[in-house]
């Protein structure tokens, strides 16, 4: 009989090919993925120090971009601009500056997934908001706090297609860089993983 262990991995490489999404084979699994499946902290040096590109999508605007936004040890600045615009509120039509740290997230989480087999890309649900957009979504009864960080450029709401956000969020976790969201929904998009770079901390909304 598969392990658990053997489950998530034969999910991932089925839904890296299309042909099935991982939660289907982590619903009747425990809900906890085992930890030296998302070791992060045993990636060597080269993985830190190669070009990092991004692969993100805005389901909200259509919009796609894939930029090479770090090489050498600098940020590349034309691409960081892009990538900010991209991260910027939809809503309030506001771009801000974005913590690199939260790109470095977004970029090791992709990466580290990619070595796995699967090179989806990275669908962010919300970036920058300004105090006007979070509050509104406050009123409308969305999870969002008052001092949330995505107002200063320090967080994101990001999902990637067939990849339960479980498995999306323990990887998230095991880079030690922040916050970590955890929010399930019963949708055919499923749910969604916050992450920020403020202090290490998780909850399930």
């Amino acid at each position: 009989m598969p392990t658990r262990r053997q489950l998530i991995k034969k999910g991932l490489l089925l839904g890296s090919a299309g042909l099935v999404a991982p939660h289907t084979l982590l619903q009747a699994a425990e809900p906890t993925p085992p930890p030296d499946l998302f070791d992060s902290q045993s990636l060597d040096i080269e993985f830190w120090v190669k070009p990092r590109t991004l692969d993100l999508i805005r389901p909200a605007t259509g919009e796609r971009s894939k930029l090479l936004y770090w090489k050498d040890g600098d940020v590349l600045e034309s691409a960081y601009q892009q990538l900010c615009h991209l991260l910027r509120d939809v809503n309030g039509k506001e771009t801000a500056p974005i913590d690199p740290k939260l790109l470095e997230t977004l970029w090791a989480t992709q990466a580290y997934i990619a070595r796995l087999g699967m090179t989806r890309p990275l669908e962010v649900l919300s970036g920058f908001r300004t105090q006007a957009s979070n509050m509104r979504l406050i009123e409308q009864g969305v999870p969002a706090a008052r001092k949330s960080l995505h107002m200063e450029g320090k967080a994101a709401d990001i999902r990637i297609p067939q990849l339960h956000e479980e498995i999306l969020g323990e990887l998230i976790q095991s880079f030690r860089q922040g916050g970590v969201g955890f929010y399930y929904r019963q949708t055919a998009n499923g749910g969604w993983i916050h992450t920020d770079t403020g202090l290490q901390r998780s909850w399930k909304g």
